[in-house]
């Protein structure tokens, strides 16, 4: 497999968990704007994001909770590239609602909220 991204998470906003809960991750670099790090997960990229983005079929990870991307919206990789955001609904949808949506499996969410921990590692690998 090759890495397309790998991230550290640094902080977690304090309105992630009910978004979490609902299936919804929002990631920016660290030094976003304040009024969107309370609803972000905060991250330093370690390695990439690569030139190409991710396609259907490849994984995501959270720490310990594991997704299959299942949709890639039409500026979501050029977001992640440009200021290290994105929108990841783990969802299972086929395709993504808004151009700047990740869309993956559907996974526990509490094992997600639960994973948004600082220093939780986040990968995209294909």
């Amino acid at each position: 497999m090759s890495v397309l991204l790998k991230t550290r998470v640094t902080a977690i906003g304090p309105e992630v968990a009910d978004l979490a809960e609902g299936g919804v991750v929002i990631l920016f670099a660290d030094g976003s704007p304040p009024e969107l790090a309370e609803v972000s997960v905060l991250h330093s990229t370690e390695e990439g994001p690569s030139d190409d983005a991710p396609q259907k079929g490849a994984s995501i990870t959270l720490g310990p909770v594991s997704a299959t991307i299942t949709a890639v919206g039409s500026t979501a990789w050029s977001k992640v590239r440009e200021m290290g955001h994105v929108v990841i609904s783990f969802n299972g949808a086929t395709e993504a609602e808004r151009p700047g949506e990740v869309c993956a499996s559907e996974v526990d969410t509490g094992a997600l909220v639960a994973a948004l921990t600082p220093g939780a590692v986040i990968t995209i690998a294909a």
